[in-house]
């Protein structure tokens, strides 16, 4: 999710676009990547996997007609195009709409043929971040299909405009945009269609950034909680913490949120429907919001689960989102990582050219005032690829890498879990 803070930068950037679009320029500006030497080097996981990656856009699917993206172990045949670049999108209000911050190189092959010899695959669902396009997670998407994943990837409807209705929409639409997407790969993963032999849709992970992350943690069982979250902005508020602006977007919508679910009125406690999908193995929530579900609503996630996020996000707090879904959540496997002193636009794509008009607004997207992008890439690759390799194919290398004597070697994190060496498969 973006911070109130960048509904002031909507308007400039929108100028800024438009000035490039009326002298036709768009200028990249190359970012330098440093690479400094570290203990991290030494992560594992973060090298990429043995299968090549292929990438494909789906066709729209149901009423709503998503875009959806899917990256996959694919065979490299020689006659796809070798070379990919990436937009890091936004999307915004007006006569902009979503419009590219910046790019980078992937290696994935457009419309390869799958390789379905080792098939079929688990599933991860990817949910970005709010009003944020789906290839600012490509880094990811394809570092995961190279690992024998099937990653597929919701274009979520909404913008970021001076309203923000879509941030009380998407709470509802977001779940429903998941259980979408489940319903057209079981159709498509049947006998005689397109994904038959290439995705195994009972073994599955959803995962996400930001508003992503409560889409994930929604969809493995997490409930809005009426009163813990009115709670917690009574809080908020006596407190003055840089998470109440979520709170006067949110709350006076509460109403309404209620109506689009369908119920006739906001429950006192718990809400009605679940959007859990009882195949959820796995949940990966980065800079996840979770401050909807409190200690009750986190309780209904039994699934293991990853939570990662930045001890200097304002935008998700770590105390809101990464810290509560670990305590809180039921499941037997958990894990916790604090990227400490990051914050929370860490996990969107590697920044390696901009337009040059976009520079003056690149900075609340694409730095980190305390950490390297492709330094935090890397822990991010690392541990969940391991996370995902142990819970949903029981790998043992990966199930000893997540042990805290592997893990808590690594500079710039606090490392927390549940697991322990009998715990493995």
């Amino acid at each position: 999710m973006t911070s109130r803070k960048l509904l002031s930068l909507t308007a400039l950037i929108s100028l800024a676009i438009l000035a490039l679009l009326s002298i036709g320029l768009m200028i990249p500006l190359r970012v330098p990547m440093s690479h400094n030497d570290s203990p991290n080097d030494a992560l594992f996981y973060a090298t990429r996997g043995p299968h090549p990656v292929g990438v494909l856009a789906l066709k729209k699917i149901g009423e709503a007609e998503l875009e959806v993206t899917m990256w996959y172990p694919a065979l490299d045949d020689g006659d796809s195009q070798a070379k990919i670049t990436y937009a890091y999108e936004m999307k915004v209000g007006g006569p902009v709409g979503a419009f590219t911050l910046a790019t980078f190189a992937g290696q994935a092959l457009h419309d390869a043929p799958y390789d379905r010899t080792p098939g079929p695959y688990p599933l991860v669902i990817l949910s970005p971040g709010f009003a944020i396009g789906s290839s600012a997670y490509a880094w990811l998407a394809e570092h995961l299909a190279s690992y024998g994943f099937v990653v597929i990837a919701p274009e979520h409807q909404e913008q970021l405009d001076g309203e923000l209705n879509g941030l009380w929409q998407g709470a509802i639409l977001r779940p429903q945009e998941i259980q979408t997407v489940l319903a057209y790969i079981d159709e498509q993963a049947s006998p005689g269609h397109m994904l038959e032999g290439l995705v195994d849709a009972e073994t599955l992970a959803v995962i996400g950034h930001s508003y992503g992350g409560y889409t994930a943690l929604a969809a493995g069982g997490a409930r809005i909680d009426t009163v813990s979250f009115q709670a917690l902005c009574q809080a908020a508020y006596k407190s003055n913490e840089p998470g109440a602006w979520l709170c006067d977007e949110l709350l006076p919508h509460l109403p309404d949120m209620a109506a689009l679910a369908g119920l006739d009125a906001v429950p006192d406690g718990l809400w009605q429907p679940t959007w859990l999908d009882s195949r959820v193995d796995a949940i990966v929530s980065m800079a996840g919001d979770a401050f909807f579900f409190g200690q009750q609503g986190l309780a209904d996630i039994t699934a293991p689960v990853m939570a990662i996020g930045g001890t200097l996000d304002t935008d998700a707090p770590y105390m809101w989102g990464t810290y509560p879904t670990y305590e809180y959540a039921s499941s037997k496997t958990k894990v916790r990582i604090a990227l400490l002193d990051a914050e929370h636009m860490i996990f969107t794509g590697p920044c390696e050219s901009i337009p040059l008009l976009l520079r003056f607004v690149s900075d609340e997207f694409c730095a980190d005032s305390g950490w390297n992008r492709d330094d935090a890439h890397a822990l991010v690759r690392h541990f969940t690829a391991a996370f995902l390799l142990y819970t949903l194919k029981n790998d043992h290398l990966a199930h000893e890498t997540l042990l805290p004597d592997a893990a808590t070697q690594f500079t710039g994190i606090k490392y927390s879990t549940t697991l322990g060496k009998d715990d493995g498969p």
